[in-house]
């Protein structure tokens, strides 16, 4: 049987346990990392750390598992992952680290991210993604290696070294 998780508004507060809001707006920016005139804005939202010898890729990503039910959770050892979606809504469940290196499922949330928002997840943050309806595009920063990594298990069965896929006792969305 499984348990029932209902997706909740993103905040930074909220998401602080896995990493980092995205999409705060102007008025959040660091101090001498913002600039604002008639005609444009611009700010530093986060600095993305890929990593000791990573380096950063733009990744794009299209979304269509609607299935409520999560049965397994990805993580990834080396890097911060970003996701920012850009066609519609992401439902994305997360869990922290526990001592052991597995999905600490009492610290299991989902977060709705709208286009416009995102996350930036640490390290070791285990999370899944899910969309209502349709398909979601979503751009995505990452560390090289660990896309060529995860295609690489996912298409040719070879071992992962920088993420790992896990499954876990089933959880149903309130999609």
């Amino acid at each position: 049987m499984s348990s029932f998780l209902v997706p909740q508004p993103l905040t930074p507060d909220a998401f602080a346990p896995y990493g980092w809001m995205l999409g705060k707006g102007l008025s959040h920016a660091p101090a001498g990392a913002a600039f604002s005139n008639a005609a444009t804005d611009f700010w530093r939202e986060h600095a993305f750390d890929s990593g000791e010898g990573g380096g950063t890729e733009v990744l794009w990503i299209n979304y269509r598992i609607r299935d409520p039910q999560v049965a397994a959770l990805e993580q990834h050892l080396l890097t911060q992952q970003a996701l920012v979606p850009l066609t519609g809504e992401v439902v994305h469940v997360v869990a922290a680290s526990d001592a052991q290196g597995g999905p600490d499922l009492a610290t299991l949330k989902a977060f709705v991210l709208a286009p416009g928002q995102g996350v930036c997840m640490r390290p070791g943050c285990w999370h899944s993604s899910r969309v209502r309806d349709g398909e979601v595009a979503c751009l995505m920063l990452t560390r090289v290696s660990t896309t060529l990594d995860l295609v690489a298990h996912l298409t040719e069965g070879a071992p992962a070294k920088e993420s790992e896929i896990r499954s876990i006792a089933p959880v149903t969305l309130a999609l």
